[in-house]
């Protein structure tokens, strides 16, 4: 039997979109119920640690450039989900924070989420997670030359 051929770029470029967007959509279905929106989920995510964060950090974290991470922040502001603050350690720079009715409607999205996500067997979540990481850090390191 000859040697399996090593995959293409191609091929885990394909695996990687398909589940993806598989995942996001699954994730989609479950917001859509909480009438939340994927970015803002992201968003609400990263604030839940109750940590505040930089409009740099929740950009980098959300995946979105800062003119649209600013109006998502704005609308989440006028839904009293999210505030900003003056960072204490650097006055020209703001932080954003849950309220607490945004605590309450992340705890609520997270249940929601948590209940229709489907669980891989017996450590597998764990498995993926950090090849993925690993792939991510490959990826990141190998175009910074």
């Amino acid at each position: 039997m000859p040697p399996t051929p090593p995959r293409q770029p191609r091929d885990l470029m394909q695996l990687l979109t398909r589940a993806e967007r598989l995942a996001a959509r699954r994730l989609q279905t479950a917001l859509d119920e909480e009438g939340c929106t994927l970015d803002a989920w992201r968003v609400l995510a990263l604030l839940s640690d109750g940590q505040g964060h930089h409009m740099t950090a929740i950009a980098e974290a959300a995946f979105l450039p800062p003119p649209t991470l600013t109006k998502l922040v704005d609308q989440l502001v006028d839904q009293n989900l999210v505030h900003r603050r003056v960072d204490p350690l650097d006055r020209r720079r703001i932080l954003a924070h849950l309220t607490p009715r945004g605590q309450e409607y992340w705890r609520r999205v997270d249940r929601a989420v948590r209940a229709d996500w489907p669980a891989l067997s017996d450590g597998d979540d764990e498995l993926l997670r950090a090849l993925l990481d690993r792939l991510a850090s490959t990826l990141d390191t190998s175009t910074r030359v």
